[in-house]
Parts: structure tokens; C-alpha cells; sequence
């Protein structure tokens, strides 16, 4: 562990079938006005909803409704939202979904009180949140972007064609998390699968950097393992508790952001994916895994030891009779395969990709990189294959 680091996750979180019992205790340490922030009307058709409802009102809360956040939640919500805390005078933001939903919520913390433009201090300039915040917390109801236990917030702003994520300091960290896996039964495969591969990119990002021997990369790998493990048997029946368990826990522990401690990380691939989903507005999870595949393939000798060492720890390859080059695609072409076998994208054109928009996303991508910093046209050339993929 050769990078020092200073690490505070301030997030309680309850977990199992019983979570929600614990709502009521915690509304206790908040005010009497709460915004209840949702998407689309899932948790309507499920009956959360309605037990969060009563739940607020047998606690005496007054409660302001967010709805309608979409799944790549806009900077024009966010503005909606902060208007809705401000005019309110709201006490505690309860985002009841997925990742897009508490990404909102903490966006709209930050913004509510902003003096000037909170696009550009907070995503763009990347400035210290210096105005009253609003407390978060979250009731999940996806697996996948670890948005319950972090300060992680990815906006888009449609105005600019921009899809930025950033990553407050932890105050910004939803207060407590309500996690109970049956919430996320009733998700339709498609949203499961990405939502599996984002918990995967989440760790693959901060594990193929470096070449020092970092506690991180095994605990990486095992959850690597688990998360294969429990995917497989819930695309063959999405009502396994334990696997659906495993999976979000997984996702908490992947993003949290313990896993990529003393490392220093690759994040090309999802600032890849975020220009992606600026222009196509796709599924983040599937952006990543259409990009991860072409992507990996084109870095991997400048790490080779990390392919290799993720090819057989995470994967199982047999290094008899191979090169450590065949070793390491072994390993991608595993995950490949994988991908196939639970119906995870892996062609960016199914996810609205045309040839003409390819430049602008390889132009507008934020250039990070890891074993090799790639440039815009190295970046076009790995979306050409992943647009032409099969």
C-alpha cells in the first residue's frame, strides 16, 4: 500500500428484509419537511411507494415529491429539484431508486443553496461545496452504482452535450441507506444485467492500474468472483434471494470507495461511456460493457501482468502452453463470454451509436487513462470497434 490515504464513510446502512423497519427511527434525527425524490413510477407498481408514504406521515413528516428522474438524470432536474428544497425549506432528500435517482438527489443538495452556476463550480470546475447542503439518504432499488455509500454524482447537461461525474467529499454521502434485495425482484432483466456490469467496470477500473502488490486488488478479485457467481444464477431465476443479496452488496462494496484505496485507478472507460450516454442517452452499465471489451484489448500489453493475473484469478484461465499476451486476452474473452451468456451488451450500436456521432464523443471524452493515456483518436478507433463488434 504505497499511496497514503485518509478514509471516512459516514453512511449507515440497513440491510436484509427488514430494512425499512428502520425508517421510521432514523426520520427522527431529521425536520418535519422531506423530499421524497423517485423515477418513473416503478416503486407506484411495486407498493413502495405506499409504504414509504405512510411510513412519512406516521412520523408527522410533510412531504415534497420529486418525480420523474430519468435513468441519466439532466442538470434541468436538478435546477427543478433545488427550486422544490429552497421554496420548501425541505429538511432531508429521500431518493427511492437506483443510482440515477440518489445521483439527483445529491446533485440537488450541492446546487440548492449555490451562489452562481452549480454546473460549472461543481462539475466542470470542480469546486468545493462552500453553501448549506441538505441531508441525503436513500431506499435502493437497484444494484449497480453504489450511489447509496458514496459522495458520487454523475449529471448530464443536455444544453452542452456533457455527461460529467463528480465525487463530493463524504458529508455529501447519503446520511443512512436502506438496502433490502426483494426491492430489486421485480426489475426487468435488462436493468439487472447493466446494473451487474456497472458493479463489475466499478471494479475493474481501480484494479487494472499499477504494479505493486495492493490489498485492494485481492479483495477486487474476490468480489470480481462473487459477483459472477451470483449473476449467473440470478439471470436463471431473478427471485434468489441469496444471489440478489450478494449482488447488491457487492455493488455497495465496489463503490463505496474502499475497493480503490492506495491506487491510482483507471477511469477512461466510463469517461468514454459518459460521452456515450450524453449523446445516446443509453444504459450506463451497457455503455461501459460495449466499451470495456474493445478497450481492454487495445491497453492490455501496457499492463500485462494485471491482464494476466485477471485472467487467472477472476476467471480461471489455464496458463499451460500460453504466452502471457494469450493468457491475458484468455481472460477478456472469459469476460466476453460472460457478457453473452447473461445478455449484456456489446455493441454500441445497439445502444444508439451512429458512425456520425462517434468524432464528437471521442472529441468531448475527458482524457484520464492508466497503463496508457490514449488520445481522441485512439479513443474514435476503440469506438469504431465497439460499434462494429459482434
Amino acid at each position: 500500500m504505497n499511496i497514503d490515504f485518509t478514509y471516512q464513510n459516514p453512511t449507515t446502512i440497513h440491510f436484509g428484509k427488514s430494512a425499512l423497519d428502520n425508517l421510521s427511527s432514523e426520520l427522527a434525527n431529521y425536520g418535519d419537511t422531506i423530499m421524497l425524490a423517485y423515477g418513473k413510477g416503478a416503486i407506484k407498481k411495486n407498493g413502495l411507494y405506499d409504504q414509504v408514504i405512510s411510513i412519512l406521515k406516521e412520523n408527522g413528516k410533510s412531504i415534497v415529491e420529486l418525480c420523474g428522474i430519468m435513468a441519466n438524470p439532466t442538470y434541468e432536474k436538478v435546477m427543478e429539484g433545488a427550486k422544490l428544497v429552497r421554496e420548501n425549506n425541505v429538511d432531508l432528500i429521500l431518493a427511492v431508486g437506483g443510482g440515477s435517482v440518489i445521483d439527483c438527489a445529491k446533485a440537488i443538495s450541492a446546487s440548492a443553496y449555490c451562489e452562481g452556476d452549480a454546473w460549472t463550480r461543481y462539475w466542470v470546475n470542480f469546486e468545493p461545496v462552500d453553501n448549506k447542503i441538505v441531508s441525503v439518504a436513500s431506499i435502493l432499488t437497484l444494484a449497480g452504482t453504489g450511489s447509496e455509500m458514496n459522495g458520487g454524482s454523475v449529471i448530464t447537461n443536455n444544453d452542452v452535450k456533457l455527461k460529467m461525474g463528480r465525487v463530493f467529499s463524504s458529508e455529501m454521502n447519503p446520511k443512512f441507506s436502506i438496502l433490502n434485495p426483494e426491492y430489486t425482484f421485480t426489475l426487468p432483466k435488462y436493468q439487472m444485467v447493466s446494473g451487474i456490469f456497472d458493479m463489475m467496470s466499478h471494479l475493474m477500473e481501480a484494479y487494472f492500474s499499477g504494479e505493486d502488490d495492493v490489498t485492494s486488488d485481492y479483495l477486487i478479485e474476490g468480489l470480481l468472483r462473487s459477483v459472477i457467481n451470483s449473476a449467473r444464477i440470478a439471470v436463471q431465476n431473478p427471485n434468489d434471494y441469496e444471489a440478489r443479496s450478494n449482488l447488491m452488496w457487492s455493488s455497495t462494496l465496489a463503490m463505496n470507495p474502499i475497493m480503490g484505496l492506495s491506487k491510482t485507478q483507471d477511469w477512461e472507460v466510463h469517461m468514454i461511456e459518459h460521452q456515450l450516454g450524453a449523446y445516446t442517452d443509453c444504459a450506463h452499465g451497457m455503455g461501459l460493457a460495449a466499451i470495456s471489451l474493445p478497450y481492454y484489448r487495445y491497453i492490455y500489453k501496457f499492463g500485462l501482468d494485471k491482464f494476466v493475473r485477471f485472467a487467472k484469478q477472476v476467471w480461471a484461465v489455464d496458463e499451460t502452453g500460453k504466452t502471457k499476451e494469450e493468457v491475458a486476452l484468455a481472460g477478456i474473452d472469459a469476460m466476453e463470454s460472460f457478457m453473452k451468456e447473461c445478455s449484456i451488451v456489446t455493441n454500441i450500436k445497439e445502444l444508439g451509436a451512429t458512425e456520425e456521432i462517434l468524432p464528437l464523443i471521442a472529441n468531448s471524452t475527458v482524457l484520464l487513462g492508466g497503463y496508457k493515456v490514449l488520445t481522441a483518436d485512439e479513443i474514435l478507433e476503440i469506438l469504431k470497434i465497439a460499434c462494429a463488434a459482434g
